[in-house]
């Protein structure tokens, strides 16, 4: 499994409860689109983690740009993924940076509201905020094997389903 997150902005620890601290325990690889904010935020997600894969945001201290990446792609179980926390130009942006990376799925953050939208090209996918959502549903991403493709689960902090998504391989 795939456990995908972002913005966490906190400057202890991973502010994960609930079904993401499950999520992030039980998953083969950890996300995370950016805006850890300290290297103590970082630290805890690591340690929470099997593997992690992450980029910083701008919120992060001097510590984290040093040691994540603004952006970066990865391919897992046939399914290329490129990461970044924002884009400038939207979705069109968005979509722009993934092609430019031959990804079938963009991870990205920063507006705090997951968003999950099929382009033709790309999959674009928000995660949202599972620690700050600034007034939208706390919310992190699962994304599994299911035959051809790998089966996506937009869950809220209890574990409630908020939506679903295929990516095909």
């Amino acid at each position: 499994m795939i456990t995908v997150v972002s913005d966490t902005h906190s400057t202890s620890g991973h502010e994960l409860s609930g079904r993401p601290l499950d999520a992030v325990r039980e998953a083969d690889l950890v996300v995370h689109a950016g805006d850890f904010t300290t290297e103590a935020a970082l630290d805890a997600f690591d340690a929470a983690s099997e593997r992690l894969i992450a980029v910083h945001g701008n919120n992060a201290t001097a510590g984290v740009r040093e040691r994540l990446p603004s952006a970066q792609s990865f391919e897992v179980d046939g399914v290329r993924f490129a990461l970044t926390h924002r884009e400038e130009g939207g979705s069109v942006g968005l979509e722009l940076f993934g092609r430019q990376r031959g990804a079938d799925v963009v991870v990205f953050g920063h507006s705090h509201r997951h968003a999950v939208r099929d382009t033709g090209e790309v999959t674009l996918l928000n995660p949202g905020s599972h620690a700050r959502p600034r007034g939208n549903l706390p919310t992190h991403a699962e994304l599994r094997p299911d035959g051809e493709a790998l089966a996506g689960q937009v869950q809220t902090r209890d574990g409630s389903l908020v939506e679903e998504f295929r990516v095909e391989r």
